[in-house]
């Protein structure tokens, strides 16, 4: 998440800071998958609200190859076998607006991010800030290399500072493309000339663009052009607030919700949902954004980076909520109105993938996801609808959903064994007894151990 153009807010600083960390646990696992047995679990399988119970699943390499009776599954011989009486095996899921270390960073320090992010059951990452480094890395992560989620990721940021001109925005385009990136990231600040001519060169090229709504763009134009996801649902508060006070928008428009037209939702929804365009909301970014910092350096996963990153985080909250700009009856008014948003898009069919935005103020990365998910909840989707949209949603995004989404024979073998049923309770998704990627098997205790690592690096 970055900040637009001016405002009160524009000063508040987010910073990463890096420590050099050097777990004891392997960067990759191993090489070779073999076979797995998932024996006597109850499988969510996330094709519907419903969980199969008394169930093995059985993994060759990379696939499931069977998902049966317990009593019926003959298990071959050599087989690795993972108990699963009384836990719930459910598809990996994905973080949609992550971001990666640049290559300016520690190397323990991207891993150790990369490992987090696993660690809580995240088998896909789409890094929203990309460089050329990261093209290496999605290759290492796809091999095994590394311990890594798989990888999709943008290149560097098209924006205000960036694009200068349409000739300008054609050549970034143009040389992203031919890098292999996965996608293009928007910045705020485009100018509508700009922002056309990233249009017209990505549909040349065949290559989705996503990310935030320039002002001088606004969300009917970017709906318009197919942009493939609005991040943050960006847009949405300045158009129902319509011009001219759009163009005043401050923090995705916190400083517009008095202004806010809820009679034009239904009509914004209704164009949503015609364009097709996809919204990855990060609801989990505002509530931490206009927090208390002292509640907020209470939160247990901070364990996991620096106290020097965690006071700066902090102090980016102080900042923007002591500000006597600020009011804390409209943050409220805010936040209730992004759950209304959400609610609205999801109930009309419009594509929602879950996505929290970490690293990012008190967002740990794959900590995030599981507030995000609640955040979901709250905006009134039940679990099983909040879990579609990292699951079943991001395969479908993809057009994968005949190998990837679901718990299913023929599917590729990304999964989480957890301890509670999270169709009850999407907070049961919180500290899996184990990770599988792509067949390769990560149990729980070697989770603990890394993690635990990480944080005694950090002292904490």
């Amino acid at each position: 998440m970055s900040m637009r153009k001016s405002g009160w807010w524009t000063g508040v600083a987010v910073a990463i800071a890096l420590v050099s960390v050097h777990p004891g646990v392997p960067a990759a696992i191993g090489q070779d998958l073999g076979t797995h047995a998932f024996v006597d679990v109850t499988v969510v399988p996330m094709d519907r609200d419903r969980v199969l119970e008394n169930q093995t699943v059985l993994v060759d390499g990379d696939r499931i190859t069977r998902v049966g009776a317990a009593a019926e599954v003959e298990i071959p011989e050599g087989t690795v076998r993972i108990e699963g009486n009384g836990l719930y095996l459910m598809p990996g899921l994905a973080e949609m607006h992550a971001h990666i270390p640049g290559s300016n960073a520690p190397r323990a320090y991207l891993e150790n991010t990369l490992f987090l992010y696993l660690a809580n059951g995240i088998t896909t990452i789409r890094g929203m800030l990309g460089e050329p480094a990261h093209l290496e890395l999605r290759e290492q992560a796809q091999r095994g290399e590394i311990l890594s989620p798989r990888i999709y990721t943008s290149g560097p940021s098209l924006n205000g500072n960036s694009v200068d001109s349409p000739e300008r925005a054609r050549e970034m385009v143009l040389a992203q493309a031919e890098a292999g990136y996965d996608f293009l990231k928007l910045h705020p600040g485009l100018s509508r000339a700009a922002f056309d001519a990233i249009d017209a060169t990505a549909d040349e090229v065949g290559m989705p663009f996503a990310g935030h709504v320039s002002l001088d763009v606004g969300l009917a134009r970017t709906l318009e052009a197919g942009q493939a996801t609005i991040d943050h649902l960006d847009g949405y508060v300045e158009a129902m607030a319509g011009p001219p006070h759009a163009q005043s928008s401050q923090f995705f428009g916190l400083n517009l919700v008095g202004e806010a037209d809820l009679d034009e939702l239904p009509r914004l929804v209704g164009e949503t949902v015609e364009a097709g365009v996809w919204n990855v909301p990060t609801q989990a970014l505002f509530p931490d954004f206009l927090g208390d910092p002292d509640e907020l350096l209470r939160r247990p996963e901070l364990r996991y980076v620096s106290a020097q990153q965690a006071q700066q985080w902090a102090g980016s909250v102080r900042q923007m909520t002591s500000n006597p700009s600020f009011s804390a009856d409209d943050g409220r008014r805010f936040l209730e109105l992004r759950r209304r948003v959400l609610k609205s898009l999801h109930d009309a069919g419009a594509g929602i993938l879950l996505g929290s935005d970490a690293p990012q103020v008190f967002n740990v990365p794959g900590f995030s996801m599981h507030e995000e998910l609640a955040e979901y909840v709250r905006a009134g989707l039940s679990p099983f609808e909040a879990l579609r949209t990292g699951t079943v949603e991001v395969a479908r995004f993809y057009g994968v959903d005949d190998e990837r989404g679901t718990v299913a024979e023929g599917m590729v073998a990304d999964l989480v064994l957890v301890r509670g049923n999270p169709l009850e309770d999407v907070g049961n998704v919180r500290e899996p007894a184990g990770v599988m990627l792509r067949g390769r098997w990560l149990p729980g205790d070697q989770i603990e151990q890394r993690l635990e690592e990480i944080a005694t690096a950090y002292g904490n």
